[in-house]
């Protein structure tokens, strides 16, 4: 079996197909990555009337996707929140795990973290928004749930 995946694996080499194969993939994670941005880009801020792309606490760039399996993707976010001490860093980590558990049509993992040196407690915060039980708990709690509601919502066109 080694012999036949060895073979295989000389002539996708040698016809160029391992490399249409990986080009094909990477343009599937672009195309994920996109997807999954545009599902975050449009949650409010908790404080201000901005999104956080406006804000630029979301771009483009801050989305991962990586393949696990078949049709299961790992997605890693990193968010830059406007300041070193910004008081509702946890609040947005928690709005972008419920908008992408609500809206992603795919089966996935999430890792979200602050992007590194933009906040002064960040591995604390990301432990935080990281841990399902926290998650959960938080969104048990009634007036909490209902500022993530305001700000994953999507405003009437």
């Amino acid at each position: 079996m080694e012999l036949v995946s060895g073979l295989l694996s000389r002539v996708r080499l040698l016809t160029g197909l391992s490399e249409l194969t990986n080009d094909k993939r990477s343009k599937k994670m672009e195309e994920k990555a996109l997807e999954v941005y545009d599902v975050i880009r449009t949650i409010r801020d908790p404080e201000k009337p901005n999104t956080l792309e406006e804000l630029d606490v979301v771009t483009e760039k801050c989305v991962e996707v990586q393949e696990l399996g078949d049709d299961e993707y790992l997605i890693i976010i990193k968010f830059s929140p406007t300041v070193p001490h910004c008081s509702l860093a946890t609040l947005i980590g928690l709005c972008l795990q419920v908008k992408l558990q609500r809206c992603l049509p795919f089966k996935h993992k999430l890792e979200i973290y602050i992007t590194e040196g933009t906040h002064s407690t960040e591995e604390d915060i990301n432990k935080q928004i990281n841990d399902k039980e926290r998650v959960a708990a938080a969104m048990e709690n009634p007036n909490l749930r209902e500022i993530v509601e305001q700000c994953v919502t999507e405003p009437d066109d």
